[in-house]
């Protein structure tokens, strides 16, 4: 069986050399005898993973040592409204710059736990562009500052790190995380879902600087509290033992590839490719994105005429080509292309844009 050209947004493409390395592995890991998943999560063998996984990651971005690195539960979702509760006191405020529906997600999430101010938006722009830092109204008592550096589902990518003065900066990546080198000592907290650009889904990395988990604690029970998760190794509870030990062939599989240097390169040619093909199809395909804000992780794109989506689909589906649907929210196609959708898979899709607009046009 030929294996799927995958251009879905999550849970995404995961790279073969991982799979591969995973199904050997099932049955006796490191030597065992028992599959990662059937071991004690507070044994040695896991533990010591655990531990180099972690290590790893701080090597690929260069992790302060005054930074926590959390394996978390729950996905982005469930810490929409889990880190106003860590990083806020009750009655406190925090500003949000909202430029999709996730981050629009988690403002609203927020603020049943805090006074979520949208600080800036581009909703009037149907969330095409990214409101100018200038028109931010930041609060300079805020306990923080969210925002969702790529928004999955236009495709809109800050290609800058924001400047938000002394208030610490929360950012959402789950789908840009480890597509490029990171000042992480530029953010307070980094949080992810793991299953764009880390590993399968189950799984939330967080990073998150010593400061903020000494803030006083609300009284909210201890699993959802990130100072007790740090203080116990991220594992309060049973962590998702198959996600982290994915996480780690992922980690070592960037590091194997280059480290993020390299995959910067080949996510920026392989957008490129995208984006070229889109330009050049004299109005057949289009996307409405600012370009100066277009994502590097998932290109989103209309045909010219409505009624041919149903047939792009098939045709494409047919040709060997999944997840290639646009969010039910916005219609049209989508094209994630995450660290693991290989070049290969990329020069395959704008091939047959370019054939399918031939046929079509």
């Amino acid at each position: 069986m030929s294996r799927a050209w995958n251009f879905s947004a999550g849970p995404a493409a995961l790279a073969e050399a991982v799979l591969k390395r995973a199904q050997a592995e099932m049955l006796d890991w490191n030597g065992s005898g028992a599959s990662v998943m059937e071991l004690s999560h507070r044994g040695k063998r896991f533990m010591e993973l655990a531990a180099a996984t972690e290590r790893r990651l701080r090597r690929l971005l260069d992790i302060p040592s005054n930074y926590k690195v959390l394996f978390l539960q729950g996905g982005a979702t469930q810490h929409f409204a889990q880190i106003p509760m860590n990083l806020a006191p009750e009655g406190g405020t925090a500003d949000y710059i909202v430029t999709g529906i996730f981050s629009k997600k988690a403002a609203s999430e927020a603020a049943f736990h805090v006074d979520a101010r949208v600080a800036a938006t581009s909703e009037s722009t149907d969330f095409l562009t990214l409101p100018p830092r200038p028109a931010w109204r930041l609060n300079p008592q805020a306990s923080y500052v969210h925002y969702t550096p790529n928004e999955t589902i236009r495709g809109l990518e800050f290609h800058e790190i924001p400047d938000v003065g002394d208030v610490p900066l929360v950012a959402d990546m789950s789908s840009n995380i480890l597509g490029a080198p990171l000042d992480v000592s530029r953010f307070g907290m980094i949080y992810a879902g793991a299953q764009k650009n880390i590993g399968p889904s189950g799984l939330v990395l967080m990073i998150v600087r010593d400061d903020l988990l000494a803030r006083p604690p609300r009284p909210i029970a201890k699993i959802l509290r990130y100072a007790e998760q740090a203080a116990n190794d991220s594992m309060l509870n049973t962590p998702n033992t198959w996600g982290w030990y994915l996480a780690g062939l992922t980690f070592e599989w960037i590091e194997q590839e280059g480290g993020l240097a390299a995959m910067a390169e080949r996510n920026a040619r392989k957008s490129a490719m995208v984006y070229d093909t889109i330009d050049g199809s004299n109005g057949f395909y289009r996307n409405d994105v600012e370009r100066a804000a277009r994502s590097r992780m998932n290109a989103s794109f209309v045909l010219h005429d409505g009624a041919l989506d149903s047939m792009f689909l098939a045709e494409s589906e047919a040709a060997g080509f999944i997840g290639l649907k646009g969010h039910k929210a916005v219609g049209g196609m989508r094209a994630s292309l995450y660290n693991a959708v290989s070049p290969a898979a990329v020069e395959a899709l704008v091939q047959f844009m370019r054939d399918f607009a031939a046929r079509h046009g």
